[in-house]
């Protein structure tokens, strides 16, 4: 990775390896999501995630939470967890922070897809 601004396919590596590091307990529980990643938020995912003027968005989870779903789910779309490269690289600088940064990003979103709201994950330091 550049000294302080990963290309696009070396920050997809960083999302790869913070999904590489889960536990397998915790892979196998994650159902019918996809984790992709963009340079940054479009207008409709800042309104899906009421961000006020001047807030940044790292991630976004779009789905229906595990603790949501019924026995009638199915034949759904994936849920998305999107991490966004551009806030991310411009907040922290050097590799290793990115890194970290991603790595939290991404259990962020995941804790979501856990059924964790902010409050939660703000408690449990993501």
């Amino acid at each position: 990775m550049n000294a302080s601004f990963p290309t696009f396919e070396e920050f997809e590596d960083l999302v790869a390896e913070a999904l590489a590091g889960l536990p397998d307990e915790i892979k196998e529980m994650m159902q019918n999501v996809a984790v992709t990643v963009e340079l940054t938020a479009t207008p409709e995912q800042r309104r899906a995630a009421r961000l006020r003027p001047g807030q940044e968005l790292y991630g976004l989870y779009q789905g229906i939470p595990l603790t949501q779903r019924t026995s009638h789910y199915g034949m759904v779309p994936p849920d998305r967890i999107t991490i966004f490269m551009y806030p991310l690289v411009y907040h922290y600088r050097t590799p290793e922070a990115i890194r970290r940064q991603v790595r939290r990003t991404v259990l962020h979103e995941i804790g979501h897809h856990f059924g964790m709201d902010e409050e939660h994950l703000r408690n449990l330091g993501y």
